[in-house]
């Protein structure tokens, strides 16, 4: 795989982060758990999310110890490897509640 520098890797977080945005406008809990379709998009970026905040350097880890950097590669994995026993409500709350705040973080 290319290097690729730590910016562009909060690049990767922020875009998939969007495409969730978008993927979900509009739509409640109720309608979205029966979309198969958004369902996998939006799985697909948050394991972007998971797997390019696993190569980020340990030093911007550290320099950033507010961001649960931890959290958001184990999300990925535990999407990646056991995609049949997702929890959608979980899922749901993780796009709605958390990734807005981690969006307005990484921006700054």
């Amino acid at each position: 795989m290319p290097y690729r520098s730590w910016e562009f890797r909060i690049d990767d977080i922020i875009e998939a982060i969007n495409k969730i945005e978008r993927y979900i406008y509009g739509l409640d809990f109720e309608k979205w758990q029966k979309d198969e379709k958004t369902i996998d998009a939006v799985i697909r970026n948050i394991e972007v999310i998971g797997e390019a905040a696993s190569h980020l350097p340990a030093e911007i880890q550290e320099q950033y110890k507010e961001i649960p950097w931890g959290m958001m590669k184990g999300i990925r994995n535990v999407l990646a490897h056991e995609y049949f026993g997702i929890d959608l409500k979980i899922t749901w709350k993780t796009v709605k509640e958390d990734l807005p705040s981690l969006k307005k973080y990484l921006q700054k």
